[in-house]
C-alpha cells in the first residue's frame, strides 16, 4: 500500500476511535407567559406612582393569583395564610378561594393563630426597629426615624396590619419591591405579595377581616377534600426556627 494511502486510513481510524466532542447544553427556556398574565403583571400606575412590571423571569403560571378549589369551613372573605407552602388564600363561596404567591421571611413564620385585619394603608410608612438598627446601623441607621411609603419603600403599595384582640401583632400582609423573593423563604420580613397582587388583595378586603395562619403542622389545610391526606410541607424544620410572635414591624 502507498504511504499516502497508509496515512489517510490511520487519520480515518483514528478518527472513528476519537470520542465525540461534548455537546453543549441549550440554555433553558423562558417561560412562555398568556398575554392575560403579562397584562395583570404588567407595570400600572397607583396614586401618581408607576409600580414596575413584574420581570417575567419571576412569573409562572403557578405563581400567578388564581381561583382555585378551597375546602375550609371558614366563612367567604376569611384570609388564610400558608407560611409554610408559600400561599395566601382569600376564601370564597362553593369551595373556592383566590391563592396568591407569597414571600415569607422569619417574622412571617413567626405568628400562628387567629386575628383580624382593623385596617389597611396605601403606599404605607415604615420604620425599622430597634433591633434591625443595632444590628446593620449602616443600612437602617439613616431611616431610622421612618421611611415614607414611596417606590423605594420595603411595605410596597398596601399594608394590611393584623391585630389580636386589640392589640397590635406587628405582623403584616404587604406589597414588596422584591419580586425576585416571592415564592421564597427569605431570611427576614412577614408576608409579602408582588406589589400587582397585595393591590388586588387590598381591594378585596375589609375592615375586620378575619386572618388565620397556619402552623407547620396544618400546613396543606383547605387544599385537598376533607378525609383526605395533607401535601407534604415543603421545608424541613430547620427552615423554620421555633415560632415566637414578632417582637417588631419588619419588612
Amino acid at each position: 500500500m502507498m504511504p499516502a494511502k497508509i496515512a489517510m486510513l490511520a487519520l480515518v481510524v483514528l478518527a472513528a476511535c476519537a470520542p465525540e466532542p461534548p455537546q453543549t447544553a441549550p440554555a433553558p427556556a423562558t417561560p412562555q407567559l398568556s398575554p392575560q398574565l403579562r397584562a395583570i403583571y404588567g407595570a400600572t400606575e397607583d396614586d401618581g406612582r408607576t409600580i414596575p412590571a413584574v420581570n417575567p423571569k419571576y412569573l409562572s403560571e403557578e405563581k400567578a393569583r388564581q381561583e382555585v378549589d378551597y375546602w375550609t369551613d371558614k366563612p367567604p372573605g376569611t384570609i388564610v395564610v400558608d407560611p409554610w407552602a408559600r400561599k395566601l388564600y382569600l376564601v370564597q363561596k362553593n369551595d373556592r378561594a383566590l391563592r396568591y404567591t407569597v414571600a415569607v421571611g422569619e417574622d412571617g413564620r413567626g405568628f400562628a393563630g387567629k386575628g383580624h385585619i382593623p385596617y389597611q394603608r396605601d403606599w404605607p410608612s415604615w420604620t425599622p426597629t430597634q433591633n434591625m438598627i443595632k444590628d446593620d446601623p449602616a443600612l437602617y441607621g439613616p431611616v431610622k426615624d421612618g421611611l415614607e411609603g414611596g417606590l423605594d419603600n420595603p411595605l410596597g403599595a398596601r399594608a394590611l396590619y393584623l391585630h389580636r384582640g386589640n392589640k397590635d401583632t406587628l405582623y403584616r400582609i404587604h406589597g414588596t419591591m422584591d419580586d425576585s423573593s416571592i415564592g421564597k423563604a427569605t431570611s427576614a420580613g412577614c408576608i409579602r405579595l408582588f406589589n400587582q397582587d397585595i393591590i388586588d388583595l387590598a381591594d378585596r378586603v375589609r375592615s375586620g377581616t378575619d386572618v388565620v395562619v397556619l402552623t407547620r403542622a396544618q400546613s396543606g389545610q383547605g387544599t385537598v377534600p376533607p378525609g383526605q391526606p395533607l401535601p407534604p410541607v415543603l421545608y424541613s424544620a430547620d427552615d423554620f426556627p421555633n415560632p415566637q410572635t414578632s417582637t417588631g414591624e419588619q419588612t
